[in-house]
């Protein structure tokens, strides 16, 4: 099927589209119009208008849009977990659990909006001050431009169309180009809605140079990305006078106290490490290890990755499935043999066939090793052995990345220290660093990004607070 470019509420075809190849079996599993900087101003100017009307709707409309979508999707959940499986290559149950988090999403942003509300303020509360009545609203920015990664092609789109469209903003979405089939699907879902607000959604296709022409123009009041560091710093320099929220790279440690469950810990952080194949922001890369436990949990993390399956995508039991591209597949190998040249030792034997990387377990790595410095975006985790929590504290916080971070311990007063002293976006105890509840407040500090996504906050990045006073 092709994804079509949504001009506003109008689906138009393309003289020219770029193909989708699945990163498992190399064949062609979806086109994408391919556009211009044109068409994405093209796009803006409608979605310029629309905003204005999408102000001017009811919030029950708009909620029942959402709510609507979200009916729609559990109707085709099967479908959209295929497409999913095809453009990226995520295993089949995985690609079932995204869409089902989407769904929860786009209705958790429905409800969300319902109890969003300004606040009365007591203006004589200083003795500057007089009595007035005196309050504060949440009105819609106006445009938002939403460009979405690939290793969560349907649910990362979910985090910013949802929000904004309920908020009564008007949005044009960029998404990734290897998924674009997905974005079109579920947006197509909102635009054939019987509650959708004329043209208040867009989606045009593309790399830099429609990117670029989307979030240098000054119609977009709001800029919401998803994706790497470098990109990132552009969008900061180009954007202009604009709120922009980035979610960027991490590289998510934690550490293993002698006081933790070991057989947990082993288990939770070979999910964590390798879930996606390694391809999420939060996955686990950097495990620091109590001295006197270190064996026994290296022991038991080897016999834990030993059980995940490697394989099809499209068969239920797989657990980890290609990764995206050769390059990705050839980079992962590189930091592995980096690594095993400065003096660390693999856990499990090394095997890759093309895209297919097996899980890498690897051990005696130091912090000044490359393979634990940089975001490997990968299934590779490394073992570090540390005294204590003091030792490992400040190398968790030694990187450039801070989004989530995580200790297993069953002592209080670390648990404590890690709440206040580490250095993330998010702090997980007894878990690993790679659990996220689409409820929570979402995002990270330093190279990490600003801004934080989950409903209830990413609503408030794209709505603008209006004070009021009546003397």
């Amino acid at each position: 099927m092709d994804a079509n470019i949504f001009f506003g509420s109008t689906e138009l075809t393309s003289s020219s589209y770029s193909e989708r190849k699945s990163p498992y079996s190399g064949q062609v599993v979806s086109r994408a119009c391919v556009c211009s900087q044109e068409d994405a101003i093209k796009a803006l100017n409608i979605a310029d208008k629309a905003a204005k009307e999408a102000k001017k709707s009811t919030l029950s409309q708009r909620c029942n849009w959402l709510l609507d979508v979200a009916s729609k999707l559990k109707e085709n959940r099967e479908d959209m977990a295929q497409t999913i499986t095809d453009e990226v290559g995520k295993p089949i149950a995985f690609a079932r659990i995204e869409v089902d988090r989407c769904i929860e999403t786009v209705t958790l942003s429905a409800e969300t909006m319902r109890t969003m509300h300004g606040e009365t303020i007591n203006t004589d509360a200083m003795v500057s001050g007089k009595k007035t009545t005196a309050f504060f609203t949440r009105e819609p920015a106006g445009v938002v431009v939403a460009i979405t990664p690939f290793n969560f092609p349907l649910n990362l789109v979910a985090h910013k169309l949802a929000p904004a469209l309920v908020a009564g903003n008007a949005v044009v979405l960029k998404p990734t180009p290897e998924a674009p089939l997905t974005a079109y699907k579920f947006a197509k879902l909102f635009i054939d809605s019987e509650y959708a607000i004329k043209d208040a959604l867009s989606v045009v296709y593309g790399d830099a140079e429609v990117g670029s022409a989307l979030i240098s123009s000054d119609i977009p009041r709001v800029i919401s990305f998803t994706g790497s560091v470098p990109v990132g710093n552009i969008i900061t320099k180009i954007a202009g006078i604009k709120k922009v929220s980035l979610e960027l790279g991490g590289n998510a440690a934690t550490y293993i106290d002698a006081s933790a469950d070991l057989n947990l810990a082993a288990a939770r952080c070979a999910f964590g490490a390798f879930v996606n194949s390694g391809q999420v922001c939060i996955s686990l890369q950097r495990i620091y290890v109590n001295t006197d436990i270190y064996d026994e949990f290296a022991l038991r993390m080897a016999e834990e990755t030993k059980k995940l399956v490697v394989g099809s995508p499209y068969d239920d039991d797989t657990f980890l499935g290609p990764l995206i591209d050769d390059e990705s597949a050839s980079r992962a190998m590189r930091w592995v043999e980096s690594a095993m040249t400065e003096g660390a030792k693999p856990l499990l034997p090394l095997q890759r066939d093309g895209r297919m990387f097996n899980p890498c377990v690897m051990a005696d790595v130091r912090d000044d090793m490359s393979i634990v410095c940089e975001e490997v975006f990968a299934p590779i985790v490394s073992l570090i052995k540390v005294d204590n929590f003091d030792d490992a504290l400040p190398r968790m916080n030694n990187s450039p990345y801070g989004l989530q971070f995580s200790v297993f311990t069953n002592d209080l007063r670390i648990t404590q220290r890690a709440i206040s002293e580490l250095e993330a976006g998010g702090i997980v105890i007894n878990d690993i660093p790679t659990l996220r509840f689409d409820i929570q407040p979402y995002g990270g500090i330093k190279l990490s990004g600003v801004g934080r996504e989950g409903p209830k906050f990413a609503i408030e990045e794209m709505t603008e607070v209006k004070s009021v006073i009546i003397c």
